[in-house]
């Protein structure tokens, strides 16, 4: 067992980064890129799954992170479900819009073994164990 000091240790929060580098990628170039409002909308879900796990872990407590921490979950499925408008309006193909899909799916399980976690160990605080 490992003791977070940094939300920047949390593998959810790396996942989340990982999800948003790729969403970006995806959206810099061609037709999504010249739809303005599903590139941005999907690259702020993007962002907000990253940026309420960090805002969570900075907050003084478990259940407040566990609060943040369902937000960053119901943002990545956001980020799906703008993945299968970007799949029918044939901004992404069927190998990229899976690869994405399943990046948020892996964000998204990583939070939820995180609220778990939390739910286990009845620490407080902002330090948290995680093995």
């Amino acid at each position: 067992m490992a003791t977070i000091t940094r939300f920047e240790e949390i593998n959810a929060w790396k996942k989340a980064r990982e999800l948003t580098r790729e969403i970006y990628k995806a959206t810099q170039s061609g037709a999504f890129a010249r739809d303005f409002g599903l590139r941005d909308q999907i690259r702020r879900a993007a962002v907000s799954v990253m940026s309420n796990i960090a805002e969570g872990y900075e907050r003084s407590g478990n259940t407040e992170f566990r609060q943040f921490l369902y937000i960053a979950k119901g943002s990545a499925g956001e980020v799906r479900s703008q993945m299968y408008v970007a799949l029918d309006a044939g901004y992404v193909n069927h190998d990229e819009f899976d690869r994405l899909t399943k990046l948020a799916v892996e964000v998204s399980l990583l939070i939820s073994s995180f609220i778990r976690y939390l739910d286990q160990s009845g620490m407080k605080g902002s330090k948290y164990v995680s093995d």
